[in-house]
């Protein structure tokens, strides 16, 4: 039953994954393909969206992949399935918090921990880069407005902090950058 079955992958998900939304992103990329519930593209298209709507990209992901797959009852079971394992445990931590940071075992497992997420949000971005920038529709190796649309957005990004010493908005730069892609594409 494909409820059921959207529910167990991104309970998995929800479970296995460390670093929010973006740490997340590598494993639901495995799961979805594996699956054969959508394409690389369409994948792809999927974090761009979930990216640029309200509410946390892991959360996007799921109630977009288990809306495409099982209406608004596959929303509603993938939604669930990948917020229940973070309910759980943060209801457990919160109980025993104080007591817990102590252990040398503990502070050792969240050192420990960050690197995976740094290598998986890495991964992910290297992944991402690979298929938006090599192309795969013509003749040319790289897409060259995908390369002219990040360079544009990295130079703007990075002229903002300098000039007013605090990052740009994530919201004007995907807006630009959603201009640019309809100008360019």
């Amino acid at each position: 039953m494909i409820y059921l079955k959207l529910f167990l992958t991104f309970f998995e998900i929800g479970a296995l994954s460390f670093g929010g939304g973006f740490g997340m992103i590598s494993l639901i990329n495995e799961k979805i393909l594996s699956s054969g519930w959508m394409s690389e593209e369409e994948f792809l298209n999927m974090i761009a969206i979930s990216e640029s709507t309200p509410g946390p990209i892991a959360v996007n992901m799921a109630t977009f992949v288990g809306s495409t797959q099982g209406g608004m009852l596959g929303a509603f079971f993938a939604t669930f399935g990948v917020v229940l394992p973070s309910f759980i445990i943060i209801l457990i931590i919160s109980a025993l918090i104080k007591n817990l940071l102590k252990y040398p075992a503990v502070q050792g497992f969240l050192i420990g921990v960050r690197p995976c997420v740094v290598g998986l949000v890495l991964a992910t971005a290297v992944l991402m880069a690979n298929t938006v920038l090599v192309n795969t529709h013509s003749k040319s190796l790289f897409d060259y407005k995908g390369i002219v649309i990040l360079l544009l957005i990295s130079a703007v990004a990075a002229v903002f902090k300098r000039l007013k010493k605090k990052n740009a908005s994530p919201i004007a730069l995907i807006i630009f950058s959603a201009v640019l892609g309809i100008i360019l594409y």
